[in-house]
């Protein structure tokens, strides 16, 4: 059994491979879809399934948030599918406000990933089984006995925390570089991993109903 963690990067993804004996393989791919191969599940940083309103929002958003008492911050909203068609950050924001709410330029930058990711499910309906939405500080979380990290990544202290924390729970990694990903996408790479392993082992927890889904089928659920 083969299962894998992938977080979004400047060049495509970076995404972390556990095989069966317990292995990991990093590596930076360009699409989602090389992700995939021969995995029995992957595990994504990034929204699955979206509203056609942006209010009241995907309940397991909600939920996660409440999970994460002072790192609620972290899980951005999702934006709604009329403003996902939009190529400029001015067009989606007017679309969004026109129904409910504008969304951050932060938000607008994903857009690309978000699209990749939801063509992707709404093309391949093998892969639904597949790959599962996730999210790293609520992997980090899991492993803190339920705290949220509350350090910064980015911060020397931050980031060694979370490699401690990491290599406590089985996913062991000697930082290096890795060309067109920062060390921070790894380590939510190998959290969203983790949190691969526990749903292909049946103990993973999921936020938001099995019910919630879009109008395309999609599920709307966060996993860890």
């Amino acid at each position: 059994m083969i299962v894998a963690g992938a977080d979004g990067c400047r060049t495509g993804w970076v995404v972390c491979r556990r095989d069966g004996d317990g292995v990991l393989e990093i590596a930076v791919v360009k699409t989602l879809a090389e992700a995939c191969e021969g995995l029995s599940v992957l595990a994504v940083d990034m929204p699955i399934g979206l509203l056609d309103m942006p209010r009241p929002g995907r309940a397991c958003e909600r939920e996660a948030r409440a999970l994460l008492p002072g790192k609620a911050s972290s899980v951005f909203p999702t934006p709604c599918r009329p403003a996902l068609d939009c190529t400029t950050y001015g067009e989606a924001n007017a679309i969004s406000r026109t129904l409910g709410v504008g969304l951050t330029r932060q938000t607008f930058h994903l857009f690309p990933k978000m699209r990749e990711v939801d063509a992707l499910m709404r093309g391949n309906e093998a892969l639904r089984s597949i790959v599962h939405e996730a999210h790293p500080e609520l992997a980090f979380a899991r492993m803190n006995k339920g705290k949220p990290m509350l350090s910064k990544k980015r911060r020397p202290d931050g980031f060694t925390e979370r490699l401690d924390l990491l290599a406590r729970h089985g996913f062991p990694w000697e930082p290096r570089s890795l060309p067109g990903a920062a060390r921070d996408d790894v380590l939510d790479a190998m959290a969203v991993c983790r949190t691969a392993l526990l749903i292909a082992q049946g103990t993973a927890t999921r936020l938001g109903s099995e019910q919630n889904r879009d109008r395309h089928g999609l599920p709307m659920n966060i996993w860890f």
